[in-house]
């Protein structure tokens, strides 16, 4: 029998449920949970870089090649940052859904997403044969 807190539950506990359970109370509570996790680690690492960023006084490098290094672990950690701050839209977006009773469901089939790939990409609002299609089409007309 699986831990039916979502808080301690794992993704074998949820994997082992029936599919009758597809996004039941609990499983949605373990993906809120999840998706706030991630959100907690997201806003973390931008406070912390926000942080590293007003320590750091580029001003006083003298050395060209040592203020050029710096410059580009900067510029490497704003990509970061970037990336993370989209994804921390698609969580905002996902937690959304669960609010609304739509997390789970394919947004352009309305079928079940499944839960090996939420669990893989807790953010997925297509199921993989609706992404694939969508990535078909974005290469056809790309190659055009």
């Amino acid at each position: 029998m699986p831990n039916l807190n979502p808080e301690l539950m794992t993704d074998k506990d949820i994997l082992s449920m029936t599919e009758d359970d597809y996004m039941n109370e609990v499983q949605l509570a373990f993906f809120k949970a999840k998706l706030l996790h991630l959100e907690e680690e997201m806003v973390a690492n931008a406070k912390k870089t926000t942080q590293a960023f007003q320590e750091q006084d580029t001003n006083y490098i003298a050395d060209p090649s040592d203020r050029a290094t710096l410059e580009e672990e900067y510029a490497l950690e704003l990509r970061t940052r970037d990336r993370e701050r989209k994804l921390l839209q698609k969580i905002r977006s996902a937690l959304e859904l669960i609010e609304s009773g739509d997390y789970g469901y394919c947004e352009d089939t309305g079928e079940p997403i499944g839960l090996k790939r939420l669990l893989a990409r807790p953010t997925a609002t297509l199921s993989v044969e609706a992404q694939e299609r969508r990535e078909k089409l974005q290469k056809h007309f790309a190659d055009e």
